[in-house]
């Protein structure tokens, strides 16, 4: 996995690339997030335009970004997913907890809603 920052404020992009698959992304997401935390970003969006799965390990890693950023009253939503990666997420029920947008500009977008 890897991770581009793209900063917009008042929000962070986090163009993701490469399979979420534990491990040692496990350790760099968890660095990535409670680093922009720390900086003053609370509101997250993860691109997963170039992401081309996520196993169950890698569903851990999001739901505890997840957790992180809404803990510092955040928010995080992801776009770009690819249809492989939405079934898992549809599967998983975690399409329930994530908040999934087609495009970027939709996720953009939605902040200010």
């Amino acid at each position: 996995m890897k991770i581009k920052r793209k900063p917009t404020d008042p929000l962070m992009i986090l163009e993701v690339s490469g399979k979420i698959m534990g491990g040692p992304d496990h350790e760099k997401f968890k660095a990535e997030i409670s680093d922009l935390i720390e900086n003053g970003y609370k509101d997250i969006v993860l691109d997963f335009s170039g992401v081309p799965w996520v196993n169950s390990t890698g569903l851990g890693i999001l739901i505890s970004g997840y957790h992180s950023i809404k803990n510092a009253e955040g928010k995080m939503k992801i776009c770009n997913v690819k249809e492989r990666v939405l079934s898992i997420f549809y599967i998983s029920q975690l399409e329930n907890i994530f908040e999934v947008h087609e495009t970027l500009q939709e996720a953009l977008d939605s902040f200010n809603q």
